[in-house]
């Protein structure tokens, strides 16, 4: 599979006062040529229905049916994939973080946990992880926060926000249905005075996380595309996304040629 790659090269932008600012953030992200890249396989046996690529900074989304098991692919290791999950009949429904961590006792999202919904149902359940824990606390980047958080000469970088905007769209939804998501491979601990910090991953190429849907879900991920914090140096790297259905025989073995490249979102009926 062809890699590309960008010189990992300084910039200036001009600022309102005629003068210009330095940025070390690397220019573009797109992962470095060379960078190990482990596409791994399904956590859970069962027929494949969906295997897809998601690209780095891409929007992703799918119908997951009830009773069928999504693992998704750290491929280059501590990239994150921030996530929201709706019920497929009725979005209204949406996850709920307080829900989740309220029902459990626990900020950390690890295996066994039931990922709730508004109404408090179980919308899908950690059956396999591969990550000591997962975060749903720290939030999803975007145009503003990337402002706040390093400064104005990054204000026009698009984060996962701005990638659940566009997915949004693509599914008939909007602005108030953006909530509070999970994020998938992200380190974000919890230190003793109760602060939190975005920091190194704890993940590496190939670890999975699998979770299984308690009813038809429409999950959508964001392959976050954040140039400004070293959590993942810099290089952003592709997610896989791979549906099984454990009632049907067949082993989750890799695609020939490796998976499908894939951006467009996928109907419920082509998701069955």
């Amino acid at each position: 599979m062809a890699t590309t790659h960008t010189e990992s090269t300084s910039a200036t932008y001009p600022t309102t006062s005629g003068g210009t600012l330095p940025s070390t953030v690397p220019v573009g992200a797109v992962y470095a040529e060379g960078s190990p890249l482990d596409w791994g396989a399904s956590l859970v046996e069962g027929a494949v229905v969906l295997d897809e690529k998601v690209a780095p900074n891409a929007p992703w989304s799918a119908v997951v049916k009830e009773g069928h098991v999504l693992t998704i692919v750290d491929v280059g290791g501590n990239q994150s994939a921030d996530c929201l999950l709706y019920s497929a009949d009725d979005p209204e429904e949406r996850y709920s973080v307080p829900d989740t961590l309220a029902w459990q006792g626990n900020a950390y999202v690890r295996t066994g946990t039931v990922l709730r919904s508004s109404e408090g149902r179980p919308l899908m359940t950690v059956v396999a992880n591969e990550i000591d824990r997962q975060d749903t606390i720290g939030g999803a980047c975007g145009k503003e926060s990337n402002t706040l958080r390093y400064g104005h000469h990054v204000m026009f970088h698009h984060g996962c926000r701005e990638n659940f905007l566009a997915e949004a769209g693509r599914r008939g939804l909007g602005v108030r249905d953006i909530v509070s998501n999970l994020n998938w491979f992200m380190n974000v601990p919890v230190e003793a005075d109760g602060a939190l910090g975005i920091v190194d991953g704890m993940s590496a190429p190939g670890r999975r996380v699998a979770v299984r849907a308690e009813m038809d879900v429409l999950v959508m991920v964001s392959n976050c595309p954040q140039m400004n914090n070293p959590c993942n140096d810099f290089n952003p790297t592709p997610l896989r996304m791979i549906v099984v259905d454990p009632a049907r025989g067949g082993g989750p073995g890799p695609l020939a040629g490796g998976p499908r490249s894939a951006r467009a979102t996928r109907t419920p009926e082509a998701a069955a």
